[in-house]
């Protein structure tokens, strides 16, 4: 099992290049200065979300960043997985599939009730891996989104 721990402001300089791969694979235009203005309350206790390292603390392989929210539908607390990141090289190894399993188990335990996560429609592989963990497609509905 990969090694799962919650990451603290002492990580910042350890996930920050995490960070910053996972943006530039996803064609997320932010800067280090905006990307540490996101991450910091999430590693000093925020109330409105986590952040989970993958692998060893001193050298993380990868991260899952997590926003709570409130579902009436869902009955309480739950989570949008905003971000899940492996190192490229350490792909296709299973830990990502690792990381999707044990999250909702150590959250379940502080109350979560629903894990949420967003993948694009052309992107089969990971479908098939959300699937294959239970994460279930809500056809009739589609995320939409407002900047402000």
């Amino acid at each position: 099992m990969t090694a799962l721990t919650l990451a603290t402001l002492d990580d910042l300089d350890r996930l920050l290049p995490l960070v910053t791969a996972f943006h530039a694979e996803a064609g997320i235009a932010q800067d280090d200065a905006g990307r540490r203005a996101a991450l910091e309350p999430l590693l000093t206790g925020s109330p409105h979300g986590v952040i989970y390292l993958a692998g060893p603390r001193r050298a993380p392989i990868g991260y899952a960043a997590l926003s709570f929210g409130w579902s009436l539908e869902f009955g309480g607390l739950d989570a949008i997985l905003d971000e899940i990141y492996i190192r490229p090289g350490v792909r296709g190894r299973g830990i990502g599939s690792e990381l999707l399993t044990a999250l909702p188990k150590a959250l379940a335990g502080h109350g979560l009730k629903a894990i949420h996560l967003e993948v694009s429609r052309s992107d089969e592989k990971a479908r098939k891996l959300y699937q294959r963990l239970h994460f279930t497609p809500r056809d009739d509905y589609i995320l939409m989104s407002r900047k402000l």
